[in-house]
Formats: structure tokens, sequence, C-alpha cells
């Protein structure tokens, strides 16, 4: 059902946030998550605090947030697990950071209290993904011109709008998280956490979630993605040129999807048919191993 190959810290993210946001629902008190102004200057409730970054606050809150973060997984096979979980701490950090300062301004307002829950993560994930995720298809409903982004788009507002105000200065602070990791801010996308850490998480023993196991694995330590014939990916993506025109794959861009958690063969077949662009190559990957 759910394929976390190469994406360890995204799995144990999600896990962890949606056990604490069902175990404070069990104990009632879903209620008094979020981000108040007293509680970080005046009453100093740091469980609250720590507590309200990472569970949501409502039922649809957590299928679209989870539902987001499942699907951004696809930056922790891009980056790298340990690169991947600085960008967790950086997206966090940073938008709680901006949160307060918004509480701090808007203390005088009706706003009250913020939106719980790990906004800062999910809305950071939309700037990698609309510099560095392609658009692979175009399509027209009631007249309208949609993408294969759209329906990403339209989760992330769903979210961003879930609790007008309260979600949407979470969602913001997200973004500006997003945007400074993007341009790099004091060399943050250098970083990276030391290996032990990736490998730590991706052995812990994780129940079947539908996905091939290591141990059967052609070739490749993390899990199998299925070869698709040439015929397959000219399906979803046809050329405008003929294969024999594009040039042959640079061997590092192979290299460099096979670490992703893609075989050597599929992950070549993709690159020819996106004219040796890893990051449309990688979209087609993915696309193709979801049918």
């Amino acid at each position: 059902m759910f394929d976390y190959r190469n994406a360890p810290v995204t799995r144990m993210f999600m896990l962890g946030s949606g056990l604490l946001t069902i175990l404070l629902g069990i104990k009632g008190r879903s209620s008094n998550l979020g981000f108040f102004y007293q509680d970080i200057f005046q009453s100093f409730r740091l469980w609250r605090l720590i507590a309200s970054s990472f569970a949501f606050s409502s039922t649809p809150e957590l299928v679209f947030g989870l539902g987001l973060l499942y699907y951004f997984r696809v930056f922790e096979r891009q980056i790298g697990s340990n690169k991947y979980s600085v960008f967790i701490l950086f997206s966090l950090l940073g938008s709680l950071l901006i949160e307060v300062l918004s509480l701090v301004v808007f203390r005088g307002s009706n706003l009250g209290v913020l939106a719980s829950g790990p906004y800062g993560l999910v809305f950071a994930s939309f700037v990698p993904f609309y510099f560095d995720i392609p658009v692979t298809s175009r399509f027209r409903i009631f007249g309208g011109r949609f993408s294969n982004k759209s329906l990403v788009y339209l989760a992330g507002l769903q979210l961003l709008l879930s609790a007008w105000e309260r979600s949407l200065i979470p969602g913001i602070c997200g973004i500006l998280a997003g945007s400074m990791y993007h341009m790099n801010l004091l060399g943050i996308r250098r970083m990276k956490f030391p290996d032990f850490i990736a490998t730590f998480f991706s052995r812990l023993p994780w129940p079947s979630t539908g996905g091939s196991s290591p141990s059967s694995s052609s070739g490749n330590s993390v899990g199998h993605v299925p070869s698709y014939t040439g015929r397959q990916l000219e399906g979803n993506y046809p050329l405008t040129t003929p294969l024999s025109s594009v040039a042959e794959p640079p061997e590092a861009s192979i290299a460099t999807l096979v670490s992703m958690g893609f075989d050597r063969n599929s992950a070549r077949q993709a690159l020819v048919h996106a004219r040796n662009d890893i990051n449309v190559a990688t979209n087609i990957l993915l696309e193709s191993q979801s049918h």
C-alpha cells in the first residue's frame, strides 16, 4: 500500500506525528493544542509547544497533512536522508520562530491561537515542489487548465485554509522557512546529519506496508523498483524526437536515480525518455511505480 523505500526519515516522522495526534485525541487534549502567546511568554508550557509542533488538532488536518508528507518523500529520495533530516529540522525550527514573532506582532488582535501540526514542514516542502518538480502533463476540466501538480496544490490549499487565519499564518511561516532553505541561508543546504542517523531509521523493524522487502531486491540494497519497458514509459510520456537521437544518459545521472531506490534499467530508460533531465526522469519513475 505504502512505499517508503529510501525514505526512512519520512516514515518515522509520519508515524510519530500520526501516533501523537491519535494519542492526544484519545486523552481529550486535542482542544488544548496550538500556539498561544501566553503559553510561550508567560506560562512556559514546553510540552504544549513541542506537542503542537508535531500533532494535528483534527482528523481532516491529519489526513491532508500526512498525505502531503507522504507525497513529498520524493525529496528525501533526491537529496538523501541525512540532508532531508536537516531540511525537516530547519523547516520546523524556522517556521516556529516566525510563528512566535507573528504572535508577538499580533498579540493585541483577536488572533488567539495558531493551529497545531507540522505546518512548517508541509508548506516548506511546497517550495522545492514548485521549483524542482517539473510539470509533465496538462489537461482541461470545465474549461480550466490544470497540470499533474494541481491536485497537490489543491490539497495544500485545503490544509492552508482548514482553520482560516489560525492555519493560514503557520502555512505562510512554513513557506518562508522553505524559501530560506532554498536560498541556502547560512549554507544550510550543504549541511547534513551523520550517516548513522539515516542508517538507524532504515534498520528499524517496521510493519510491512506493501512494498518490496530489501532482501527481495536485485542489485539494490534499499529495495527494488520493477523494470518498466520503453513501451510503458512512452505510453505515458510520448517523445517528440526519436529515441535514437537522444544521447546516452550520463553514468552519474543513472547512479543518482539508482541511489534513490530505482533499478538501473528503469533509470536508464526514464532518462532516455526525459532527454537526460533527471527531474523529469524521477517523476516518470515515480508515476510508473504507482501504476
